[in-house]
């Protein structure tokens, strides 16, 4: 059965900057390995008929459906790049781009050729296929192989990097905008991301995500800490003219990115406003896999759900359609605010790697909680 109607605030149980750190990362993954089964189902009639009326563990992909040969508990490629970006930041301790970069050519690109139905989780993404075709076919260098998909494939990944950066947002801001740029170079999907990043570091820090995070986000925008253009900050009450205006990685024109997730967070936890059951988040904002799709159902479930990560991933995965990224950024903003300690034992227990999974989120966390 699914979970009753959940507008609870109450956090009981203290955690550390560290427990945060690592509970949004482990959030993510298993996240990402609680949707391999139940992915891409847009026919919810399909999707029960399959799972019956409600998903509440790791299951087995149905044949002939996406990630077909992987087992419960195993990661999708969504998971697979994001263990890849974590090992590079636990091993260089920071952010290194050459780095990232030269794992993509040696560990990735050489698994996949191109197609979707293909590569490590039985499926890859529609930016990474136009990354592969412009590096690897056409030989052109980083920097040069972003391409316009607006899904949610970079945010997915660059998680990890605005918990590694969670203390300092500006260098939160600069890395999640870089490495987002590397395959998607759309200005509204690098704001969304960078914004949805920003938000995940402030949870990382001991914040809640709800009507107030807005406030906190602009209050960075107006110090300078986040580079979202806004008309109230001193300096930029007219938009200057010249090659500065051109859109680089980092520098977003507006800080709408921020301003809606607070209300998205304030409609969430007002009573009067409801979504019932909690799943059908899915019809309210979309389906499809673009960020103006995700993003909104991921923030309304972290704040209506704040202390509850198995209903709040779980509402996620049973809305269908592109249910695994919404379980993904859902379950790192939740992650964050419950902790390691309060993601199911059995999530834990069932997902493949956990134990080394574990240790990767345990030592970035470290790392970040030492800057």
């Amino acid at each position: 059965m699914a979970p009753g109607t959940n507008y609870s605030r109450s956090m009981t149980t203290t955690t550390t900057f560290e427990d945060r750190a690592a509970g949004a990362l482990m959030g993510a993954l298993v996240a990402d390995a609680l949707g391999v089964g139940p992915h891409w189902y847009y026919n919810l009639d399909e999707l029960h008929a399959a799972y019956g009326p409600w998903i509440s563990d790791y299951t087995t992909p149905k044949p002939g459906r996406y990630h077909e040969g992987l087992k419960a508990g195993q990661s999708s490629q969504s998971g697979w790049l994001l263990a890849l970006t974590m090992r590079s930041l636990a091993e260089h301790g920071k952010y290194d781009e050459a780095d990232f970069c030269a794992r993509l050519d040696k560990e990735f690109f050489p698994l996949i050729n191109g197609s979707p139905k293909n590569g490590p989780g039985g499926y890859t993404s529609q930016s990474m296929r136009e990354a592969y075709r412009l590096r690897v076919q056409q030989h052109k260098p980083w920097g040069q192989v972003g391409g316009y998909a607006d899904n949610t494939e970079a945010a997915e990944r660059v998680l990890a990097i605005a918990v590694r950066y969670a203390k300092d947002l500006s260098q939160l801001a600069r890395h999640v905008s870089g490495n987002t740029a590397l395959t998607q170079i759309d200005a509204t999907v690098g704001a969304m991301t960078t914004a949805y990043c920003a938000a995940l570091g402030l949870l990382v820090q001991g914040e809640h995500f709800d009507g107030q995070i807005t406030d906190k986000l602009m209050a960075r925008v107006h110090d300078g800490t986040l580079p979202f253009h806004s008309v109230t900050t001193p300096g930029l009450d007219s938009v200057a003219p010249g090659p500065e205006r051109v859109h680089v990685a980092g520098n977003f024109a507006s800080p709408d990115a921020l301003i809606g997730m607070g209300y998205i967070a304030g409609a969430a936890l007002d009573p009067a406003v409801r979504i019932e059951p909690a799943w059908k988040v899915s019809q309210v904002y979309g389906m499809p896999c673009a960020v103006y799709h995700q993003f909104p159902a991921a923030y309304h479930l972290a704040a209506r759900f704040a202390d509850d990560y198995e209903t709040a991933v779980l509402s996620a995965i049973n809305g269908g359609g592109q249910n695994q990224a919404r379980a993904i950024l859902t379950g790192a903003l939740v992650g964050a605010m419950v902790g390691v300690q309060g993601i199911p034992k059995r999530f834990m227990d069932g997902l493949e790697k956990h134990d080394d999974y574990l240790k990767l989120a345990r030592r970035i966390a470290s790392q970040a909680a030492h800057g």
